[in-house]
């Protein structure tokens, strides 16, 4: 069993464009999420996938491999699965592809783990989801933020922008969680998604994990304990990883 990374990344993110080569702490975020995602010391192959000439000849001073995709994809697992199909790689129906978004620059090694372990251990699990726990009611109502629901087997039941599970004061032992930007598949799994329409769940909540429930089918939630973990949704955000990053302990490793 194999098991492959991918960073999709591009300039013209609508809220934030150039976002993958803005700056955090003096390098590109592009920079942190690769360096922190080769932590992980079991890749079989780890790549940088984008249709952008800039990130091309970034990755490539850096000295990642570089897979240039279409520049149709709107969605990051379209550009991951079609990445997947040209890394150069043999690769069986049944190896794992980990989607590591190119805005998660605070990820580490340990919630890769979290995503890969279950496609290993269960010939079951076809998805999985990195969970994050949801302990600030900021976070909770924010709908930047894609919050999970899950069943008492650890599957995702469900994910939506607006806060859920419903509460009428929030409370971090809510145990809210959301969406943290790192997802794993089988290959068959993937190209199953990208090859299905969209769901009318996913459209109405704009979750593209939703196309999956809608079709009956299901990904393990892979939780980790909470700590400092901010995507980059828009500039705003850059401050709070920069703010994080003064004790993180991965900052300086690379």
């Amino acid at each position: 069993m194999k098991t492959i990374g991918i960073v999709p990344a591009r300039m013209a993110a609508s809220r934030f464009p150039g976002k993958p080569l803005h700056l955090i702490g003096g390098r590109p975020m592009l920079e942190h999420c690769f360096e922190r995602a080769k932590m992980f010391g079991r890749w079989d192959g780890l790549f940088l996938a984008t249709c952008d000439e800039e990130i091309r000849e970034f990755g490539e001073s850096k000295g990642y491999p570089v897979i240039m995709t279409a520049d149709t994809h709107t969605r990051a697992l379209d550009r991951v699965a079609e990445a997947a199909d040209t890394c150069g790689m043999d690769l069986g129906e049944d190896d794992n592809i980990v989607c590591v978004q190119g805005d998660e620059p605070l990820l580490g090694p340990d919630v890769i783990e979290a995503v890969v372990a279950p496609l290993e251990k269960d010939d079951g699990v076809k998805g999985t989801m990195l969970g994050v726990p949801i302990v600030d009611e900021a976070l909770y109502l924010n709908p930047d933020i894609v919050k999970i629901v899950h069943d008492l087997n650890g599957d995702v039941m469900y994910t939506s922008r607006s806060p859920i599970p419903y509460a009428k004061e929030f409370t971090p032992e809510l145990g809210a969680m959301r969406v943290g930007g790192i997802f794993g598949f089988k290959r068959n799994f993937l190209k199953w998604f990208t090859e299905t329409p969209e769901s009318p769940l996913e459209i109405r909540e704009s979750c593209d994990s939703n196309r999956v429930y809608d079709n009956g089918f299901k990904q393990r939630l892979a939780p980790v304990p909470y700590r400092p973990y901010f995507s980059v949704d828009s500039p705003e955000d850059v401050a709070l990883v920069e703010a994080a990053l003064e004790d993180d302990a991965l900052w300086g490793k690379y």
